[in-house]
Formats: C-alpha cells, sequence, structure tokens
C-alpha cells in the first residue's frame, strides 16, 4: 500500500504482493465512512489511526480505536475496517518472518499507542531510510508494543423481530431507558420472552447488552471531544461519574484513559 492507499507491498484490499521490508507502513487518508469489506493480509498488521477513530471488526468482536489504541490483526485473519469520523489511518504491516511476536499475539489484541510507538510509526513511514537504520527501528517497535486490557464493544441484532424492534430503538436513542417490561407493549412480547431472546440471541443479558451498545455509541463522541458529562447525558447516565464506572467496567478503562488529551 502506498501513501495514496494503493496495494504496494500489502493493502486494505489484501493484495498479496510480497513484502520488501520486514515493516511497511501504509499512510492514508479515510473520510467519514470510507470502508474496506471484510478482507484478509499475508502480514500481521497493526490497524491504527494517527488521526480519527478507526472501527475494526473481527468474528472475534468489534473495537473503536482512537490514536491512544491500536490493533494486532495476525496475518490471515478476516477483518473489515471503516472510519467512524475524518481518519488518517497509519498501518503497520509486518512480514511474519520476522516477527518475533507473532506467536504471542494469536489473536486480535489491542495495544497501547504512547509518544514512542507514535514516533516510531511517523518515521517508518519513510521511503528514503537506510537499511541498517530501518532495521533498528522496525526492531524496536516490536519491542515497545504493549496489550492493554480492553473488552470488546460489539452487540448483536437480535433475528427476533420482537426484540429487535427493542434493539433498533435504543441504537436509534441509547438514552431510553425503559425496562424490558415497559418494551413488552411495543414490542408484543412479554418481559420474561424478551429477556430469554436477548441472552440466546446476542449472548448477553439484556441489562449488560444496552450497557455496551451505550458506550459503543459514546465512544464517537468521546473522540470528537465533547464533555464526559455530556457524552454521559447523551448515552443515559445521570452523572458523569456514573458513565465513567460504567465505561471502566465494560471497556477496561476510563474514558480519559482511552481518549487520552494529547499535547499540540
Amino acid at each position: 500500500m502506498s501513501r495514496t492507499g494503493q496495494g504496494r507491498s500489502t493493502g486494505a484490499a489484501g493484495s498479496g504482493a510480497p513484502i520488501t521490508t520486514a515493516i511497511f507502513v501504509g499512510d492514508f487518508a479515510m473520510p467519514r465512512g470510507r470502508a474496506f469489506r471484510t478482507h484478509t493480509h499475508p502480514a500481521h498488521q497493526l490497524a491504527w489511526a494517527a488521526r480519527g477513530l478507526l472501527r475494526v471488526r473481527t468474528a472475534q468482536g468489534t473495537w473503536l480505536l482512537p490514536p491512544s489504541l491500536a490493533l494486532w490483526i495476525p496475518a490471515g485473519l478476516p477483518h473489515a475496517t471503516a472510519a467512524e469520523g475524518d481518519t488518517v489511518m497509519r498501518s503497520p504491516y509486518v512480514d511474519p518472518t520476522h516477527c518475533p511476536v507473532d506467536s504471542v499475539w494469536t489473536e486480535p489484541t489491542v495495544l497501547a499507542v504512547g509518544p514512542l510507538p507514535r514516533a516510531l510509526i511517523d518515521h517508518l513511514v519513510r521511503d528514503d531510510l537506510p537499511t541498517d537504520a530501518r532495521s533498528r527501528a522496525e526492531a524496536v517497535l516490536l519491542d515497545v508494543l504493549r496489550p492493554v486490557p480492553v473488552a470488546t464493544v460489539s452487540v448483536s441484532e437480535p433475528r427476533d423481530p420482537r426484540a429487535r424492534t427493542v434493539a433498533r430503538a435504543l441504537v436509534a436513542d441509547p438514552a431510553d431507558d425503559r425496562t424490558l417490561e415497559a418494551w413488552g407493549c411495543e414490542a408484543g412480547a412479554s418481559e420474561r420472552t424478551l429477556a430469554r431472546l436477548f441472552v440466546t440471541e446476542t449472548g448477553l443479558a439484556f441489562g449488560q447488552w444496552r450497557k455496551r451498545l451505550r458506550m459503543r455509541a459514546a465512544m464517537p463522541l468521546l473522540a470528537e471531544g465533547l464533555p464526559v458529562e455530556a457524552v454521559a447525558r447523551r448515552v443515559g447516565y445521570a452523572s458523569a461519574s456514573s458513565f465513567v464506572a460504567a465505561f471502566h467496567r465494560v471497556v477496561g478503562l476510563t474514558p480519559r484513559q482511552y481518549f487520552p488529551v494529547r499535547e499540540e
């Protein structure tokens, strides 16, 4: 992939062309809504956005990634990528034959991208580096990558039309706080039936499903820089503190840890 997003070594469309260095960095803009359908790469990918918010979906889950986080995608793993806002994707692709961590991260793994990894990726995007300088930077980048305990924010839509009515209404308005009993008349099912359908068709109890949906809805708002208090109200929490506590329980980090304020 070149800096314009066209295939060079291995690209978003999975061109499969040979990799000439241990790490090649694809660098290109993804306007809001731009997406790459499910595809694979012969290389490991570190899906990272230098700016904006990147959404990556695999069979294992869906992750929303600000510049502070990246997702390690093992070679050959099907995945889809999309921009949740105006995004710049700067994604390293790692030749499996030159990778000391591929036997460790065999599943999608969220990694921290602090100042040092960011600087190394920005350095490796250059195509004029001498071979020895590139090799040193590649080795350091792979050495400093560290996993962080971030959970997927994916939620499945129920197939049954009664539960799907509730789910779609909550996607449209995550702040709707009605109980399943209150939803019963609109959905045409009892509270007990709706509760059973959510568990059997999404794998989550209704309360867990709604919390995860609210966190997914909150992330683009936090990425835009909205105050935590405003985001909390938009997704159905009465206070910032209750939202922060729920975010930490569901996602694994606080909103400030997930979306740290960058010093320009």
